[in-house]
């Protein structure tokens, strides 16, 4: 039998020098990109816990009276650091959220709905009310989901138990477009896709509640489906309803929520069909208003570096323009919406 140890001894040494050279040749690599990886990474952590820290008597106060409000204020604290931080987040129009009684939002869903979590938390820390939200039935089969579904009041939100959760005061959100408006709605247009729904409508009337409008600032440049397989992916969700349509992105975009005015019907004399279409009219007037087309994730990026004075100045002409091409196509744009852009323009 031969001595093979030699040859296992030779092996070993071998291998162990090669690793190390390896080590050596990438070091310079993994000191150049890794570490201001990290070293990013710690300073933002630094600013979203002074931002968490700046919160600490609402933390404190919510602990207070509850266990589950703690935390409930706790989680929000974070989302709004985060909102902050990556996406310069901003709130207008919180001025049109009531202190008391019940209000429905209404408003268009991004691809992924991260304006939302921020509106939920800009409402309890800085009005100290809650958001009832209506979601998906397919995320309370999401393991785990449960229990901040419960937390945040998310509900699957029939029409008999969102007008209870209105009658009894509360702020509530709806998007009626849903998960297909979500996944399949073209970022350079935002085409609202709320089909036939009409359950949100008989909820504004039988709860008589008064609704906000809400739209967000390139909600769907941070995060966006691919062109590739879209109709694919559209027939099966039409299919099944499964949201199986990859999405990709997380991009800085600049986020700002735009709350419109209050709006209240003759609820006694107005149909379901009517209230839907005025809230949509309200709805794509605010997005004709704030959101500069073609949806650009670069432009949107770049917004975060930029005046609002500016931003404004850019988009409208271009909104104008669109108007004018949409008016005669397909007879969506009313004169009033244009007048108003045309106004905002002008100032």
């Amino acid at each position: 039998m031969p001595n093979v140890w030699p040859i296992s001894l030779f092996q070993e040494i071998t291998s162990s020098e090669w690793d190390e050279y390896l080590l050596w040749l990438f070091l310079p690599i993994i000191i150049v990109f890794v570490v201001p990886i990290f070293l990013v990474l710690f300073i933002y952590g630094c600013v979203i816990f002074l931002h968490i820290y700046g919160l600490r008597h609402q933390i404190r106060e919510a602990y207070h009276t509850s266990y589950w409000n703690g935390a409930r204020v706790a989680i929000t604290s974070f989302w709004d650091a985060v909102g902050y931080v990556w996406h310069g987040y901003e709130l207008h129009g919180i001025e049109n959220v009531p202190d008391s009684g019940s209000a429905l939002f209404i408003y268009y869903h991004g691809c992924l709905p991260l304006d939302v979590y921020y509106v939920i938390a800009k409402l309890i820390l800085h009005k100290n009310r809650s958001l009832h939200c209506v979601g998906d039935k397919f995320i309370f089969k999401i393991p785990g989901w449960s229990a901040i579904c419960k937390m945040f009041s998310i509900t699957a939100g029939t029409v008999e138990e969102c007008t209870n959760q209105l009658r009894e005061g509360n702020l509530m959100c709806i998007a009626p477009g849903g998960v297909r408006e979500a996944l399949f709605s073209d970022p350079n247009v935002y085409d609202m896709l709320w089909g036939k729904r009409l359950g949100f409508a008989r909820v504004v009337i039988n709860s008589r509640a008064p609704v906000i409008p809400m739209f967000t600032e390139n909600c769907r440049e941070s995060f966006r489906t691919p062109v590739w397989g879209r109709s694919f992916f559209r027939w099966v969700y039409e299919k099944t309803k499964m949201p199986l349509c990859p999405i990709y992105g997380g991009f800085p975009v600049k986020m700002i929520t735009h709350l419109g005015k209050p709006m209240t019907f003759d609820y006694d004399h107005v149909t379901p069909e009517e209230v839907r279409k005025q809230i949509k009219r309200e709805v794509r007037a605010l997005i004709r208003q704030h959101q500069r087309l073609p949806g650009s994730i670069i432009r949107g990026i770049a917004q975060r570096f930029r005046s609002s004075k500016t931003r404004q100045r850019d988009v409208l002409p271009e909104q104008i323009e669109l108007l004018n091409r949409n008016g005669q196509s397909n007879g969506a744009t009313t004169q009033e919406e244009t007048q108003a852009v045309t106004s905002d323009a002008s100032t």
